[in-house]
């Protein structure tokens, strides 16, 4: 995973502090949050003895601060998060931009118009996704199950044991599954970029479609683009659709066993009832950050998949390379005088479009160059 995220080290260095201190909030939202259980246990077992109304207020009161701290702290890490994941989509978009301005006519050649704007909108925004909410999830999915296991061992390693006996059904899931979506969304935005170049082909080559009269067979092009942009997008909400209720079907089963050899506990009274309900409140909280999960495996693999993408045009160098200029020459001046061609040959690829050509363009001058469609003018 680290390694997939490596072009983006670069710019997270620049918010280090900031995700220090977003982890730092994560932290201690989850500390404050693993408390509420344990609140729950100490009241429940005092009730066994009798409990005055006083004490139930304290409780309450306990309850309602838990749940007021852990507020505060998670507004924090979201507000400090998700918005540097903001601010390294803005730099990034710059950086891409900046990047595409040096490049030569052959980079627009190997990269069509649409694509790049697939690459400078949705690419860039599961990459957003990624460094905000799937980092965040994470990390506080790490750090409650972390905090919580801490809990449920010492009220009874036994019982721990059973309860998360499926747990590795759902990592093997995840991991099957996870790789699954990374390719199936490489695709759907390989599909999202075709899309994308034929609509600007056809927005800007409007008079020419008209001219030959090709305007049925690229709605007709048109249309097939989008049914196979559909159709690779259902195949990954197929995954997804079976990724969460398998890893709920999954914690369901751990629920059942938690409830089946927690009472039997109880019964023998090796754990008091108050131990009981904690350990099942904190069962029950671990339901959504383990569903979270799923989305967030699905946020990282497209996330993941559009960095290749990101990383591919970033790494593109143009074949024209300032640097090798002539340092006399400052970087403001304006040049001025006569252009001379001598015996110039040009081609496409593998297609000659010029050959043989001579010019000599007086100083002051201009030429303009005339032909059909296709004969190399640009």
């Amino acid at each position: 995973m680290f390694r997939d995220l490596r072009p983006l080290f670069v710019y997270m260095r620049r918010y280090r502090w900031g995700y220090l201190w977003g982890t730092l909030s994560c932290i201690a939202t989850n500390a404050v949050a693993v408390q509420f259980p344990r609140v729950l246990q100490v009241a429940i077992d005092e009730m066994k003895h009798g409990v005055t109304r006083e004490r139930i207020l304290v409780f309450s009161g306990l309850l309602v601060a838990i749940s007021l701290v852990k507020g505060v702290f998670l507004y924090s890490q979201r507000w400090i998060l998700i918005g540097i994941s903001r601010e390294i989509e803005f730099d990034l978009r710059n950086d891409l931009f900046r990047h595409l301005e040096r490049q030569d006519s052959g980079f627009y050649e190997r990269y069509r118009t649409g694509d790049i704007m697939a690459r400078l909108t949705n690419d860039l925004n599961a990459v957003r996704m990624l460094l905000g909410p799937a980092l965040m999830y994470s990390a506080n999915t790490v750090f409650f199950t972390v905090g919580a296991l801490f809990y449920v061992m010492r009220i009874s390693p036994y019982l721990t044991l059973v309860a998360l006996a499926p747990m590795p059904v759902a990592s093997i899931l995840v991991q099957y599954l996870g790789r699954k979506i990374h390719d199936r969304f490489e695709r759907i935005q390989a599909s999202f970029s075709e899309i994308s170049s034929q609509a600007q082909e056809n927005y800007s080559g409007a008079r020419l479609i008209r001219a030959f009269a090709r305007e049925e067979s690229q709605i007709g092009l048109f249309e097939r683009l989008n049914r196979r942009y559909i159709a690779r997008a259902l195949r990954l909400v197929q995954l997804m659709g079976m990724l969460w209720p398998t890893l709920e079907f999954i914690l369901g089963i751990s629920m059942v066993i938690t409830l089946l050899a927690g009472g039997h506990l109880v019964l023998a009274n090796r754990i008091s009832v108050g131990d009981f309900v904690a350990f099942n409140t904190y069962i029950i909280m671990l339901i959504w950050p383990i569903i979270a999960v799923g989305w967030v495996v699905n946020l990282f693999q497209r996330g993941t998949a559009s960095i290749q993408r990101i990383d591919e045009l970033l790494k593109a160098e143009p074949a024209i390379d300032d640097r090798a200029a002539d340092p006399a020459i400052p970087p403001d001046a304006v040049l001025q005088g006569e252009i001379e061609f001598r015996h110039l040959n040009f081609n496409y690829g593998e297609t000659e479009v010029l050959r043989d050509i001579s010019l000599h363009i007086p100083a002051g001058s201009s030429l303009a160059i005339v032909g059909p469609t296709g004969s190399g003018k640009s």
